[in-house]
């Protein structure tokens, strides 16, 4: 039997979890920022739900990996105040998991909105 009430709490939890990173990260706010752009620009272009809907689980993953960067850099900071090389190897894959998923998602925009963009100028 589901405990509503357990659920409910578990949800704010990560309704938290969201705000406390969009208030305290950056770069995930930038990437949410470029989301909005990119739905918008889907919504201009007319692209096909297809397309949309490959725009939209490329969004998501990016911003999935910035949140697992923030709660990675987080917790090796708890673990350790001190410079270690292994904190510091854990933190540049963790960015580098953003960075390659960033890189594929631009490559993934330009494949989308390069037919829609390119019409405009025939």
């Amino acid at each position: 039997m589901i405990d509503k009430k357990r659920l409910i709490k578990s949800f704010g939890f990560a309704f938290e979890g969201v705000t406390h990173a969009l208030g305290r990260d950056q770069n995930l706010l930038i990437h949410f920022s470029a989301a909005l752009l990119v739905v918008i620009a889907g919504v201009i272009f007319k692209v096909t739900p297809f397309e949309m809907g490959l725009l939209g689980l490329t969004i998501l993953l990016v911003i999935a990996t910035e949140m697992i960067n923030t709660a990675i850099e987080t917790m090796v900071d708890l673990i350790t105040k001190e410079h270690r090389q292994e904190a510091k190897i854990a933190k540049d894959v963790s960015s580098g998991m953003v960075l390659i998923t960033a890189i594929g998602s631009v490559m993934i925009g330009l494949i989308v909105f390069a037919p829609h963009v390119s019409a405009l100028f025939k």
